[in-house]
């Protein structure tokens, strides 16, 4: 059923407008998800007339539309409006336009509002759509906000607190795009749907979970934001903690969000605080220096533009995370993220215990390897007999994977979780708990590592991080199972 709804994009100038909101909301269109009762209102600083608007849209989505009359037509539902997010006059003519709007398009007062700005100026924002009367009570109003969600937990709570005084929790939709690709959503039925195991998915057959969030690009462009913010607070904080609950979980009573949310909040709430002896034990930070990827010499992170040639910033994080629950107590999550690695992707490996052997030759463990990114798919390793004379064993692999995105088979993130907002389904989005929870123990390591009472280890661009952390897996007898070589 198509949505009937006037959206809002503050920072519809920006570079993520362009390179993902627009085109996501015509694949609903194109999908019949939007249709005739919607409209979007672009808000930024720069003075754009609605034809210059439609024409930032058209650019945008050429490569998906099949025809520019099509594309014209979509675009043709596009607002601008010239706005400075602090000031009252500006908010009221707002409010003339969505009205105006909403009485075109028959959108029956339902509000859609995104946040595509830096994070101080969400309360800003989200005081004046209440004192201006935007927000009015009439016909649903949501409100999507992209990452990061503060920058620790003080600035995160007051955050937290200036967009309450608009929105109620149920309304605010807390963005991780991860938490929109197809195989981030097939963990449920991965867990769920098979018998073989949901009965083992639990410490008594798991040794060890691995997640890896491996990225082959340096800072790039990025360079100022990310000296400020480093990579346990732009990819640790978020993505990994949000991956960890839907891998540690217990089974929800039932496949709804309240139902999923509960159960993720209880992982969050029974994550281990570790101790000052254990954060300086269990996590580790690096940083790039030069190095050689397929031939190509790659500067340092310290020479990248707009970075401190000083900088202590990590540009990798590795860790175990322990939680305190009946299903996985004692079991190290495993966890590693970083820039200029030697190859792109995003994998969870849950390694099961070995079996004792029979055969008077040791046994490989059973690992399923679950990849998000850049293909999708999994892959479960098992021991079997080598074909010959001799019983010799070796590990066989029974592997499904697919590049869906590319053909086309698998929704983009933005274009899934702005259809789950429409439909008011906040199961793929973060609950304020499990913000909280993630910065308690996020701002311990930052305390840390602030005051460099750890080391910052290099690793050469091309590698897969430094090698203490390949060392911590050791302490638990155990190693990465993915191992890509340059």
């Amino acid at each position: 059923m198509s949505s009937k709804v006037i959206v809002t994009i503050f920072g519809a100038s920006g570079d993520l407008a362009k390179r993902k909101l627009y085109p996501s909301l015509f694949r609903l269109y194109k999908s019949g998800n939007l249709s005739k009762h919607f409209a979007v209102i672009g808000t930024a600083r720069r003075p754009w007339s609605k034809e210059y608007f439609e024409s930032v849209v058209v650019e945008s989505i050429s490569d998906l539309a099949d025809s520019p009359e099509q594309a014209q037509e979509f675009a043709s539902h596009f607002y601008y409006q010239s706005h400075d997010v602090s000031d009252t006059e500006h908010y009221i003519e707002l409010r003339k336009l969505q009205n105006r709007l909403n009485e075109e398009y028959q959108a029956e007062h339902n509000k859609l509002f995104f946040l595509s700005m830096a994070p101080q100026f969400f309360g800003t924002i989200a005081k004046h759509l209440k004192s201006e009367k935007i927000v009015d009570g009439k016909g649903f109003e949501r409100l999507i906000v992209e990452k990061p969600f503060g920058t620790d937990l003080e600035t995160a709570s007051q955050l937290n607190s200036d967009l309450l005084a608009a929105f109620d929790e149920e309304q605010i939709f807390r963005i991780d795009h991860y938490l929109g690709k197809e195989m981030i959503q097939n963990i449920f039925a991965i867990r769920f749907a098979n018998l073989l195991f949901e009965n083992i998915w639990n410490r008594n057959y798991i040794d060890n979970v691995q997640i890896t969030f491996a990225e082959k690009l340096g800072v790039e462009e990025r360079g100022g934001y990310y000296d400020e913010s480093g990579a346990l607070r732009d990819m640790v904080q978020n993505h990994t903690l949000q991956l960890l609950s839907l891998l540690a979980m217990d089974k929800p009573e039932s496949f709804t969000k309240d139902a999923i949310r509960a159960e993720k909040i209880k992982v969050f709430e029974h994550l281990i605080q570790p101790s000052q002896e254990d954060l300086k034990k269990y996590f580790i930070r690096g940083q790039y220096k030069s190095g050689k990827v397929n031939g190509k010499k790659y500067i340092s992170y310290r020479s990248e533009p707009n970075v401190n040639p000083e900088s202590m910033t990590e540009t990798f994080v590795s860790g175990a995370f322990f939680i305190d629950s009946d299903r996985f107590r004692d079991v190290p999550f495993f966890f590693r993220t970083g820039k200029r690695l030697t190859e792109k992707g995003t994998h969870v490996n849950i390694v099961f215990k070995q079996m004792d052997s029979i055969f008077g030759q040791s046994l490989a463990p059973n690992v399923l390897t679950i990849y998000i990114q850049p293909t999708e798919g999994f892959s479960l390793s098992v021991n079997g007999k080598e074909v010959g004379e001799l019983f010799n064993l070796s590990p066989i692999s029974f592997d499904y994977r697919t590049d869906a995105t590319a053909s086309g088979a698998s929704p983009e993130p933005y274009e899934k979780l702005i259809f789950d907002v429409l439909n008011n389904d906040s199961t793929n989005f973060s609950h304020w708990d499990e913000v909280k929870a993630s910065w308690k123990l996020i701002d311990q390591i930052e305390e840390l590592w602030r005051h460099n009472q750890v080391p910052l280890h290099e690793y050469a661009a091309g590698t897969m991080g430094p090698t203490a952390s390949d060392e911590l897996l050791s302490q638990f007898g155990a190693k990465w199972q993915w191992n890509p070589h340059n």
